[in-house]
């Protein structure tokens, strides 16, 4: 392989880094948008999509899960966890390049993969 990373892995990187901020703003954001604040978006439990899924399939508590406060915490906590990724990759990014470059696996996984795992027979197992 060549020693300077080519232009496509930085894009790539750029992009996984900036679609992980973006999805995870939504995600912290969306569930807690009061109803017609934002554009045309609905409330949360109370969507048109959320209705049908919930008319359609006959689980009317459906609509009621999603809505609850749980449910947004969950979903909000999701969101954290994609910022939480894209600020690790941007912390990381030459390391990420790196082993993107080389096509390999970080240390941590190679390490392990090259000693093969002790097998056990019948007779090594307890009475």
């Amino acid at each position: 392989m060549s020693a300077n990373p080519s232009v496509t892995t930085y894009v790539f990187l750029c992009l996984e880094i900036i679609l992980c901020l973006v999805i995870g703003i939504v995600l912290v954001l969306l569930p807690w948008v009061p109803q017609g604040t934002l554009w045309v978006l609905s409330d949360w439990g109370n969507n048109y999509f959320l209705v049908y899924a919930a008319h359609k399939t006959g689980i009317h508590a459906l609509q009621t899960v999603v809505a609850s406060g749980w449910m947004r915490g969950a979903v909000t906590g999701v969101g954290l966890l994609n910022i939480g990724i894209a600020f690790w990759e941007m912390f990381h990014f030459s390391q990420s390049v790196q082993t993107l470059q080389d096509g390999t696996e970080p240390p941590s996984i190679t390490k392990n993969a090259s000693r093969p795992a002790p097998r056990t027979t019948p007779a090594d197992l307890p009475a």
